[in-house]
């Protein structure tokens, strides 16, 4: 019952922060709306078990999992911000405005992966998941993964509608998730 409760108040801030989002499914935002509500899941979900076992092998990988998780995304929204030159988005765009950037970043951690933040999301659904493995928690992690593959796909096409060639080229020298793998 506490869980339903915490899933439910957990979802309105995203659906809030989604709303636009969620009236266009072409855009990026739709996908990764679905890749938010898993990974809340399963943090609601495997809230019981985040410091039992502290110094087991799963614990210790899943805890690596959410500090790499939190050093991409605070690093990706400090490059982001700082490099990217953030430009107002117009009334009813799906995009936050600083998402919305009129300079392709490629320095830091965007000079191996397009996507950091989306990796921090996939390694924050991974490491939640790890907290406490049942076949739920792998399908819900599953889903995350599916919805941050669909989200990053969607918004590689806006950055080739936004920044042509040199994302293409971009795209060409770069991993969308894993320097090096995926």
């Amino acid at each position: 019952m506490i869980s339903t409760i915490a899933f439910l108040l957990g979802s309105l801030p995203i659906l809030w922060v989604s709303r636009r989002s969620l009236l266009h499914p072409a855009s990026h935002g739709f996908s990764r709306f679905f890749a938010f509500e898993a990974i809340l899941a399963l943090i609601v979900l495997n809230a019981p078990y985040w410091f039992t076992r502290a110094f087991g092998a799963q614990q210790l990988v899943s805890w690596l999992l959410l500090v790499v998780s939190g050093i991409l995304v605070v690093w990706g929204v400090i490059l982001l911000r700082r490099l990217g030159r953030s430009r107002p988005t117009t009334e009813g765009s799906p995009e936050f405005e600083w998402e919305n950037t009129e300079s392709l970043v490629t320095t830091g951690a965007y000079r191996y992966i397009r996507h950091p933040m989306y990796s921090a999301l996939l390694f924050l659904a991974w490491g939640a998941c790890l907290k406490s493995v049942s076949l739920i928690t792998l399908l819900l992690a599953g889903v995350a993964t599916l919805a941050l593959a669909a989200t990053a796909k969607a918004e590689e096409v806006e950055n080739v509608a936004r920044f042509g060639q040199q994302y293409r080229d971009y795209m060409k020298r770069t991993r969308r998730f894993v320097p090096f793998l995926l």
